[in-house]
């Protein structure tokens, strides 16, 4: 006997056999119903076979558990084996199929089919997804290959040192990003990957030299490291393209052992040069600082050279600042007050608190660096900008010296005239700055200094040293041709900043330059055209005899050759007379804009432009290089982990 009952749309069958008492059972709905009639059979049936559909309309024979009886035909139909766990449905599915299609007996079946295919599918788990393991990239594959490189342009852009492939988190970084990449030892990055990459960037920067370098400006300095007791002498050079694009490019940095003296120098830098394929030809200026060794080093090596103007600037700055008494003790006492915060970390903490309680701003005290351009204007303003904390410091804790109502005044009139050179050397400290903006700044700087306003009190001497320092420090650069060709160069500037004597001579140098150029131009096609005559010896055009009779017959007289002269003279005097007729560009216009657009207009004139704007006015370069070399010192990123730490903590 068969009970068969529909719950939630799942079917449930039982089989019986027998009589047995009335019992109770649970529905799916969780109430009790009677079920009477046989106990089940247990036939030793997985669930999973019982529970099929199709046992609807089949059922087990009593003398044979390995053959099944159709309810609709009785046929007898063979379970799949001779064993329980190989029995299986199969082939009472396909007899449904075969011999009761297009009956309902079919129908019913395949409709209970898909009521339990439906209940599993709500029922069934998410299978998670198993990423397949994948074998890892062989060593020297191109993928490894490639990742290699990108960290060590990590790397080497970044000033990291080699010891980051080291990392247990920067391990754990790449296995996240690519688990069949295997990092190698920082040995392999400083053996092998560094040179490779300076190869191929020493390669790129031959080919942009040789390829449009014409004239180069070099800057060159000697610095001594805080960690490692080593001297380097580096090199940078910059130079304009064709397009008149700034290109720079740090080439060299070698040590510099033992005395560093103007020989020694000499021969480091032709060193340094001749490993760059540079020619001496190709030098335009170096800029150094004022050193006298340095100076007489670039005698020796036969090179033009320039002095940094932040640095000429700032000795100006400092003799005028030690000529007045009072303001030297100003100085001296900003300097024992700051020296206090800085050698106590808890007068420092003290004066954080009470920069809180008075809702300012949390900022530290700047200590001065003779070295450092600038570092006297910045110590006296964050003095002035941190009084009101100082004076609350002072009623309730010692401090070594305490500056004045009076000296706090004069302190504010100081840097009335610190703050125009602090400005200055940040616009000649940009990266576009040229030598073409040393005599208009100079200029302008001593143009306001002669003018007399109510800041003056107090610091009248201060002023007037500031002003003769600066004039007696720059007084070549009214007569140096490397300065005042570039001005006159620069569209913005021209001729405008200069007297009538240097006007003149400034505009006589620059007409010998260009007739300089063109004759070299000239000497050059001829060679050029007699090349290629040589060359085509034996296949002559017709033209070229006509051509070669004329010069044998064409005799010149005198006048016909001041004629000449007085042509070329009348081309030079259009060419600056449209030259400089044209507006000056405005003062905040790259200077390169305007022969970019105009080196067609005026060939001869762009190409000097190529040549004298190409120098830079400060070291600056060669500065930020040194910076960034200190960057990798060990001291500098502990102080920086110790201030991310802190940023941390709160």
């Amino acid at each position: 006997m068969k009970l068969r009952e529909t719950c939630s749309g799942r079917v449930v069958t039982f089989f019986y056999s027998g009589r047995v008492a009335p019992k109770q059972a649970m529905t799916r709905s969780g109430h009790s119903s009677l079920l009477t009639g046989p106990k089940p059979v247990r036939h030793c049936l997985s669930n999973n076979i019982m529970s099929s559909p199709a046992w609807s309309f089949f059922s087990v024979a009593e003398d044979d558990n390995t053959v099944a009886i159709c309810k609709a035909c009785s046929a007898r139909i063979a379970r799949g084996g001779t064993k329980a766990s190989s029995f299986n449905t199969t082939n009472l599915i396909a007899h449904l199929k075969s011999r009761h299609r297009g009956e309902e007996v079919l129908n019913e079946y395949e409709a209970a089919a898909a009521a339990v295919d439906s209940v599993k599918a709500k029922t069934t788990p998410p299978q998670k997804f198993v990423v397949p393991i994948q074998q890892s990239f062989e060593k020297y594959s191109e993928k490894s290959k490639a990742i290699n490189d990108k960290v060590m342009e990590f790397i080497a852009l970044g000033d990291q040192p080699f010891s980051v492939v080291e990392d247990p988190s920067f391990r754990k970084l790449i296995a996240h990003l690519e688990p069949r990449y295997t990092l190698p030892s920082r040995r392999f990055f400083s053996d092998v990957s560094l040179p490779a990459l300076y190869d191929i960037v020493a390669t790129h920067i031959h080919n942009l030299i040789d390829n449009n370098g014409l004239h180069v400006s070099f800057t060159t300095d000697i610095w001594t490291s805080d960690v490692s007791p080593v001297s380097m002498l580096s090199l940078t050079a910059q130079w304009l393209d064709q397009d008149f694009n700034l290109q720079k490019a740090m080439l060299h940095a070698q040590e510099c052992p033992g005395s560093h003296t103007a020989t020694m120098i000499c021969q480091a830098f032709d060193t340094m040069l001749a490993h760059w394929r540079i020619t001496k030809d190709k030098v335009h200026v170096v800029l150094r600082d004022n050193a006298c060794n340095m100076i007489k080093a670039m005698e020796e090596c036969g090179l033009a050279s320039l002095g940094c103007m932040a640095h000429t600037l700032q000795l100006a700055v400092n003799e005028a600042v030690l000529s007045q008494r009072s303001i030297t003790d100003c100085v001296s006492i900003s300097r024992k007050i700051i020296g206090h915060f800085k050698h106590s970390q808890l007068a420092t903490s003290r004066l954080q608190n009470l920069q809180k309680q008075l809702g300012m701003k949390e900022a530290r005290l700047q200590q001065d660096v003779p070295t450092r351009c600038n570092s006297m204007f910045y110590m006296m303003t964050s003095l002035l900008q941190q009084k009101r904390a100082l004076a609350a410091y002072a009623v309730d804790f010692d401090l070594p010296a305490f500056l004045t109502p009076n000296q706090r005044t004069l302190i504010e009139n100081m840097l009335t005239i610190l703050d125009p050179c602090e400005q200055l050397t940040k616009d000649i400290s940009s990266g576009t700055a040229t030598a073409a903006d040393v005599i208009p700044s100079n200029r302008a700087l001593k143009c306001l200094l002669n003018r007399t306003v109510a800041t003056d009190h107090g610091i009248k001497t201060s002023k007037s040293t500031l002003l003769q320092a600066i004039e007696q420090c720059f007084s070549h650069i009214y007569t140096e041709a490397l300065f005042f060709l570039a001005t006159v160069l620069d569209p913005r500037y021209k001729d405008c900043y200069f007297d009538q004597a240097t006007k003149r001579e400034a505009t006589e140098a620059l007409k010998n330059k260009v007739r300089c150029a063109v004759s070299a131009e000239n000497v050059e096609e001829t060679k050029e055209k007699k090349t290629k005559m040589t060359d085509d010896n034996n296949n002559v055009p017709l033209l070229t005899m006509y051509e070669e009779i004329l010069q044998e017959n064409n005799t010149k007289d005198v006048n016909q050759s001041q004629t000449d002269q007085q042509v070329i003279h009348l081309f030079f005097c259009s060419l600056f007379f449209y030259y400089f007729l044209a507006h000056n560009s405005s003062i905040r216009e790259p200077p390169m804009d305007f022969w970019r657009s105009n080196k067609t207009r005026f060939p001869a004139l762009a190409s000097l432009a190529r040549k004298y704007l190409s120098s830079p006015c400060t070291s600056v370069d060669i500065e930020r290089l040194f910076s960034a070399a200190a960057n990798v010192g060990l001291d500098v990123r502990k102080q920086r982990c110790f201030f991310l730490l802190r940023k941390i903590s709160h």
